[in-house]
This record gives structure tokens, C-alpha cells and sequence, in this order.
């Protein structure tokens, strides 16, 4: 194990000349000489050393790579902890904000508001501990978040949400259609339109988002970074089952398609 292929060498062959002199004067007791004895006798103590060491060897070997599978488990488990903790802060900042103004401004629209922050609050501490949860929930947790969106950027920016889902019981992991949903409407300029597009058909979800963007905001490293996060994820929790495309031009169009069946 530390390289020690000499020390290794010497403790076989030590071991399977003691067994062969062992075997040779007190079980066969042939009388022969050291060299006959090893000559004669030699193969029947190499052979079970040889085994035993090999069955040896193997069990270390399937012993150490379980070891090393539950230690890449738990980082996979640690490293998608640490992308959805930098996702929930921003969402739940941004509906305080919003019920903070109505509350000044239109305090009998107040408790509704806090009804809907309740229900993703739900979501975003205990039910996305799950590896999939079920579509509704999420489109649940989305549809909560766009009227806060709706309430804070109403005469500001022109919002277009469609959806149209076939199965709402399909599984999905959860807190990953936000990130791209928030980032559109983090960096969107003032006075355009802001597009979110999801449908869900025969097991396959499909999420569009787009907005147009200020140049300032296209220079930034941060205009970014929640993407970025997200494939990670994406990578991480459905391998090659996914396609997760970015196209900037005029507008900033993000695609995201998933199976999740």
C-alpha cells in the first residue's frame, strides 16, 4: 500500500521458506535437505500464500472503493446544498421587498401576499430537500413567485407567463427552473417585456425565458453567475438528460429542456 515492493518480497519469501521448512521436517518428514525441501515442496506453500493474498488483496480493493463512492455521495450531496443555498436567499429577499411596499401602500392586499410567501417558504425549506419532488409543486412555487413579480414591476416591465402541463405528478428536482426565471427578471432593463414559457409534455419540460438587457448589465461577471450554478447542478443531478442552451443577440434567451421520465 506505501510502495514497499521490496519489504513485500522479502516477507513472502521468508514466510514460504519457514512454511516449506515447517511442512518438510514436522508433517512429511522426508529428511531431506534445506534445497530439497524447497525444490519439492516450495509450490505447496506459494500457492495458498499466493491465494489468500490475492483474496486479500481484493477485499482491500472492493472495501476501498465503497469507501470512495461514499465519499463522492456525500460531496455530491454537499456541493448541491451549497448551489441551492446561493439560489433561496435572492427569491426570498425579493417577495420581503414586495410585501413590504403593499404593506405601506395596499395593506388589504397585504395577507394574501403572506399567504403565498408562507406557501414558498414551505417549499423552499423542507420540501426541496428532496432529490424530486412533484411538477405541481414547483409550477406551485412558480406561480407564487410571478405574481410577486408582477405586483413589484407593475408599470415598469410587461410580463408574458404561459404554461401548459400534461403531467403535473412528473418528478423534478426542485429549485431549478427559478434560477433561470429569477435571472431574467434580476437583469432586465426598464420598460420591455420579460417572456417565461413552460410546458411539459410526454415526460419532457421545456422552460424559455427572455428579456432584454442593458449593455452595463452584459459586462458584468454577476450577470452570469446563476447560470453558471444551475448547470452545475444540471450536471450533477441529470447527467446528459438535459440541454441547457444561452443565445444573446438582441434580447438574452435562456432554453432549458429536461427529461424527466
Amino acid at each position: 500500500m506505501k510502495k514497499m515492493y521490496a519489504w513485500y518480497v522479502l516477507v513472502i519469501a521468508l514466510i514460504s521458506f519457514l512454511a516449506t521448512q515447517l511442512y518438510c521436517y514436522e508433517f512429511a518428514q522426508c529428511g531431506c535437505s534445506i534445497m530439497k525441501c524447497l525444490s519439492d515442496y516450495l509450490w505447496q506453500t506459494l500457492v495458498p500464500l499466493i491465494f489468500f493474498s490475492f483474496v486479500w488483496v481484493l477485499y482491500r480493493f472492493i472495501d476501498k472503493q465503497e469507501e470512495v463512492e461514499q465519499i463522492k455521495k456525500e460531496h455530491l450531496e454537499m456541493e448541491l446544498k451549497f448551489l441551492k443555498s446561493q439560489i433561496n436567499p435572492h427569491v426570498l429577499f425579493n417577495n420581503l421587498n414586495t410585501i413590504y411596499s403593499y404593506a405601506l401602500e395596499k395593506p388589504n392586499e397585504t395577507p394574501e401576499l403572506i399567504l403565498r410567501l408562507s406557501d414558498n417558504l414551505k417549499h423552499v425549506l423542507y420540501e426541496s430537500n428532496a432529490k424530486k419532488i412533484p411538477l405541481h409543486k414547483e409550477i406551485q412555487f412558480i406561480d407564487n413567485y410571478m405574481t410577486f413579480q408582477e405586483l413589484r414591476t407593475e408599470g415598469v416591465n410587461t410580463i408574458v407567463y404561459t404554461k401548459r402541463i400534461e403531467n403535473e405528478n412528473s418528478p423534478i428536482a426542485p429549485l431549478l427552473l427559478i434560477t433561470i426565471i429569477e435571472n431574467a427578471f434580476k437583469h432586465s432593463s426598464l420598460n420591455s417585456q420579460i417572456s417565461v414559457s413552460i410546458n411539459e409534455n410526454n415526460g419532457v419540460l421545456e422552460c424559455v425565458c427572455e428579456n432584454d438587457f442593458t449593455e452595463k448589465d452584459n459586462d458584468l461577471a454577476e450577470f452570469k453567475i446563476g447560470l453558471q450554478n444551475l448547470e452545475k447542478r444540471l450536471k450533477l443531478l441529470y447527467n446528459n438528460d438535459y440541454e441547457f442552451t444561452i443565445i444573446q443577440n438582441s434580447k438574452y434567451k435562456v432554453y432549458l429542456k429536461l427529461n424527466l421520465v
